[in-house]
């Protein structure tokens, strides 16, 4: 009796490690890792981001704001890749450690909360995407509910799974990432007949852009340590990051552009629609969200796990889709670009502060979980955190520098400030 007892609970424990450090034995390398977070980041949706802000700027601005922003998203990314790496812990584990049991409920409910936001937009946009292909204006609603059901039952079974689907996705997103360019390109008639070519679209700061385009993945790339904690060294994990937040987000953000500035329309599925592509897109776009929604709902699984300290992530992937589900249909995509701004100021001073936090007061050796007693709140690393938030917000009111990458460094430099200033606010660790 006792025997089966223990079978159940073994049966019962979830083996992604939703609550505990990732153990060697389940660490994988560059390829498995790579393929995880490039079929997240390659994500079509992030080509609406593009095409909005080469419609602003022109081709040779458009460039300018593309290669900063994601060289900013990618090296940030990669540092907190790195310290998911070595510490083997979730996004949301890590938050436990700098801002106590209380404060990392925020760290939960915001990270988990974007990405049920992420969940409703991509899983909308692929709706939108079949309602024009197919010519069913009515069949809206049906769409999305079928997407979201079906995306979420592959996010269930963890890692393995994403891992799989990303495998099929990224070939093809490749491939069409590569040939809306050409066929951009062949539109205009040059490079130099392109670059020729007046921004179509309403203004935008070049702050606003920076914003935009690191908020593509602020959320996603805060939680980055939700896979790279699987990587089996630091330069795995390193050079995945890179490549995927710097090169596979890039990308999207180039071919969405790209086709904005030649066909004069912000929004990509017009573009394929003007291209005569609409039918192969469809194909891929679908398999390619799939990707990132999978890597949406398993990063809301387990900020559930972390908010409600239970082991097993399943429950909260399943209510999470529901929730997107009802966002979806009520028509979250119409606020994507406001979106995108917001998780470009709140999320990546989360990041700085967990950096901050790993580096100035932990020196890079965070303990085991289950030898440390845990404070309730972090105040120092709070208030670090609530600084480096506001500077990014005034920096992108009033138009200056680059509001994330100054959030972010403002929120890590005020963790041993506020530190020094607020004694003894660190947690017990046990021998």
């Amino acid at each position: 009796m006792g025997q089966n007892k223990n079978q159940n609970q073994d049966q019962n424990i979830d083996k992604d490690y939703p609550l505990d450090h990732v153990p060697q034995s389940a660490r994988v390398g560059l390829l498995p890792l790579s393929a995880v977070l490039l079929g997240l980041t390659f994500f079509s949706p992030t080509m609406v981001a593009g095409g909005q802000v080469a419609a602003s700027f022109g081709l040779n601005k458009f460039l300018q704001a593309m290669v900063i922003g994601n060289l900013i998203l990618g090296l940030y990314v990669a540092i907190m890749s790195v310290i998911g790496t070595k510490s083997g812990l979730t996004s949301v584990l890590l938050s436990r450690y700098t801002l106590g049991t209380a404060g990392s409920k925020w760290a939960s409910f915001l990270l988990g909360g974007t990405q049920l936001g992420w969940y409703a937009v991509s899983a909308a946009y692929v709706a939108e995407i079949f309602v024009k292909a197919l010519n069913m204006p009515n069949s809206f609603i049906f769409w999305t509910l079928f997407w979201c059901i079906v995306m979420g039952i592959t996010a269930v079974y963890g890692f393995k799974a994403m891992e799989i689907v990303s495998y099929i996705a990224i070939p093809l997103i490749l491939i069409l990432t590569i040939w809306t360019p050409i066929l951009g390109i062949q539109k205009a008639g040059s490079w130099a007949a392109l670059a020729a070519i007046a921004p179509s679209g309403e203004p935008m700061a070049m702050t606003t852009a920076l914003t935009i385009i690191v908020g593509t993945f602020a959320s996603a790339g805060t939680q980055v340590a939700n896979w790279s904690r699987f990587a089996k060294s630091a330069k795995v994990s390193f050079i995945a990051a890179l490549l995927a937040f710097f090169f596979g987000n890039g990308l999207m953000i180039f071919a969405g552009g790209i086709g904005a500035i030649a066909f004069q329309l912000p929004d990509i599925v017009e573009v394929f629609m003007q291209m005569g592509i609409v039918f192969f897109a469809l194909v891929i776009l679908t398999i390619n969200i799939w990707t990132t929604n999978d890597a949406a709902a398993y990063a809301f699984g387990v900020a559930g796990s972390e908010f409600f300290n239970k082991s097993d992530k399943k429950p909260f992937i399943i209510g999470g889709v529901a929730i997107a589900t009802v966002l979806a249909v009520t028509g979250v995509y119409n606020f994507f670009i406001p979106f995108l701004v917001a998780l470009g100021i709140f999320i990546p001073p989360l990041g700085g502060t967990i950096i901050g936090d790993y580096l100035f007061v932990w020196k890079g050796n965070i303990p085991n979980i289950n030898k440390v007693e845990f404070k309730s709140v972090r105040v120092a690393n709070l208030a670090a955190y609530l600084i480096g938030t506001l500077v990014a917000y005034l920096t992108n009111k009033f138009g200056i520098g680059i509001p994330p990458l100054q959030g972010i460094i403002a929120a890590a430099l005020m963790v041993p400030v506020m530190n020094a200033v607020m004694k003894n606010d660190n947690h017990k660790v046990n021998a």
